[in-house]
């Protein structure tokens, strides 16, 4: 069974008189372990993808299974629940509290699950160092660099153990060279058996996947292998 299953997914929106088909009878398997990027132009339904993949909102029609829990027919409590748990979530802007440190940015998702305030700390600190910023911990947002923001919040996806990561352009607020290092460190993790959905603008970025799925008006237009 694949980690991920979205099977005859639709989503639709209303938007004035009119019903907009955001994604039209999507499929989609991810196995456990995979690293895959998504790709489309302005309007193609990626970003709707990510949403329903991160369980922030739910499929009109069809099926999404994560983990082996059906997603589709889920409350809201439920799927706060579920992000909070099985997803880790990376984003191009970072999303880091700027009077929080390093660690305190990356324990807090355990904080909202109740986790433990020692078992918060150390599971934080081994989330740095996957990351090789362990020696940071104490550092602010605003006495590190993007690059090293771009870690602490990959860190921050990592400690929850989740079943899957999923990245929104990630490499979008950086430089070529800075972004090029946070795509090694994704190989990396990838490498170490880390499950990673990457939604991206940048061919260079989505080839960087083991496979690169692609969308045009809400429905997969290609899924390629990229790469063994």
């Amino acid at each position: 069974m694949a980690l991920l299953e979205l099977r005859q997914v639709s989503k639709h929106y209303r938007l004035g008189g009119h019903r907009v088909r955001a994604l039209d009878g999507f499929d989609l398997a991810v196995e456990q372990g995979e690293y895959v990027s998504i790709m489309g132009p302005s309007g193609s339904g990626k970003s709707t993808l990510m949403h329903l993949i991160g369980c922030l909102d739910t499929p009109t029609e069809g099926e999404y299974v994560l983990d082996g829990v059906a997603i589709s027919a889920l409350g809201d409590d439920r799927l706060a629940e579920i992000r909070g748990r099985k997803i880790g979530f990376v984003f191009q802007t970072f999303n880091l509290l700027p009077r929080l440190s390093a660690r305190a940015n990356v324990e807090l998702p355990l904080a909202y699950q109740a986790v433990p305030r020692r078992e918060r700390a150390g599971r934080a600190l081994e989330a740095l160092g996957q990351v090789e910023l362990g020696h940071r911990a104490e550092h602010r947002p605003n006495e590190l660099s993007g690059g090293e923001r771009q870690r602490v919040a990959i860190a921050r996806a990592l400690v929850v153990r989740p079943s899957i990561v999923l990245a929104d352009e990630p490499t979008g607020n950086l430089d070529s060279r800075v972004g090029a290092e946070i795509l090694d460190l994704f190989d990396r993790l990838h490498g170490e058996g880390v499950t990673l959905v990457v939604v991206t603008h940048d061919e260079g970025v989505a080839r960087r996947a083991q496979r690169l799925v692609r969308l045009r008006d809400g429905r997969k237009v290609e899924d390629v292998a990229t790469r063994p």
